[in-house]
């Protein structure tokens, strides 16, 4: 499927690279935690997160931005697995290499209403999403929160690139289909997002 630079990439990872990549998020998060952040407004994130990379991304009540730091630990992020790379040369379709990747962590409850990706120094650099565990019910609209909408499901194993007039479209999670998955311990869905954020 491709819509205005928008491509999904349905069983992109096999089970076997899945679980692995699973398992390298739950080793990070032992030194790097999961944790949720809260928007400028001071409202609590449903999802929690974590970053692999030389840049995480994080919101509190100073703004949304990239950061080297962990914000509770303090240190630097976890570096990023050689599959993402892998993941990111093959999918992404850019020369240009990942420096931020932003681990969400959906349980049961989870959402994320409709936002754009820009936070970032260049819109011409795509944007990869690797789906892992729950299905979702992913949102997509346009440049505008007024465009219209569809909804596509992502399992586990799906990858999303939004570039070109897609990068800049709006884009949400309206809920996580729970049980669809037993490959996250404990239950629920982790998104991979790969990003280019320094020029």
């Amino acid at each position: 499927m491709q819509i205005n630079g928008f491509r999904f990439f349905p069983a992109a990872i096999d089970p076997p690279l899945q679980a692995a990549l699973v398992e390298a998020v739950m080793a990070a998060a032992k030194t790097a935690p999961f944790y949720r952040p809260q928007t400028p407004g001071g409202k609590a994130m449903s999802v929690q997160q974590t970053s692999f990379g030389p840049l995480g991304w994080t919101t509190d009540r100073a703004g949304y931005r990239y950061e080297p730091r962990h914000p509770t630990t303090g240190s630097p992020w976890p570096s990023m697995p050689r599959a993402l790379i892998a993941l990111w040369r093959t999918f992404a379709e850019t020369d240009r290499e990942p420096d931020s990747c932003l681990v969400n962590l959906y349980r049961q409850d989870a959402r994320m209403g409709l936002h754009q990706d820009v936070d970032e120094a260049d819109f011409d650099v795509p944007v990869l999403s690797i789906s892992l565990g729950d299905t979702a019910v992913f949102r997509l609209g346009g440049a505008t929160r007024q465009d219209p909408t569809r909804t596509l499901r992502l399992a586990s194993g799906d990858i999303c690139r939004l570039g070109g007039p897609a990068r800049r479209s709006f884009h949400g999670v309206d809920r996580i289909i729970a049980g669809s998955s037993r490959l996250i311990p404990g239950g629920g869905r982790i998104n991979l997002t790969l990003r280019r954020a320094r020029p």
